[in-house]
């Protein structure tokens, strides 16, 4: 049996991506090695495997969610104590609620809030994966509040 090659350009150019196969009715996916595997490299030919990571769109879609992040969105403090209650367990409640109002009121954090503020609202209305967000905007005002009081 002939073993597999590509030329060294080719196999250069598909080095460092993930290729998959299309999600099946449960939503996973193959993971697929056209560098490797003969089947895989004609699949790839045939269109059928994607770049999971498509570096023609990464920067735009990057730039979308940092603009959807990132936009000036405050709330009441009220409604900043509900977010905080329903995402943050119970014994980091009153400190992560004293984090982001100084943070609120801070010009080097308040975009921390304004992550915080965002991305809690996504996540109400049903991306769960921004849930992490949330906490790591917390963590993010708490650095850069330090980093004011240290200079």
């Amino acid at each position: 049996m002939k073993k597999f090659r590509l030329p060294r350009k080719v196999k250069k150019s598909l080095k460092g991506n993930l290729w998959l196969y299309p999600a099946d009715d449960k939503g996973n996916s193959l993971m697929a090695f056209p560098r490797r595997f003969q089947e895989d490299f004609t699949a790839l030919k045939k269109g059928i495997v994607r770049n999971l990571i498509d570096p023609k769109n990464a920067k735009a879609r990057r730039k979308a969610f940092r603009d959807e992040l990132d936009k000036e969105n405050t709330v009441s403090d009220e409604d900043l104590k509900r977010y905080i209650d329903d995402i943050i367990r119970k014994d980091l409640r009153t400190s992560s609620y004293n984090t982001l109002l100084a943070a609120k009121n801070t010009p080097k954090a308040v975009k921390a809030y304004y992550n915080f503020v965002n991305a809690y609202q996504l996540y109400e209305s049903g991306k769960e994966s921004y849930g992490n967000i949330c906490c790591l905007s917390i963590d993010r005002a708490k650095d850069l509040i330090k980093k004011r009081q240290r200079n």
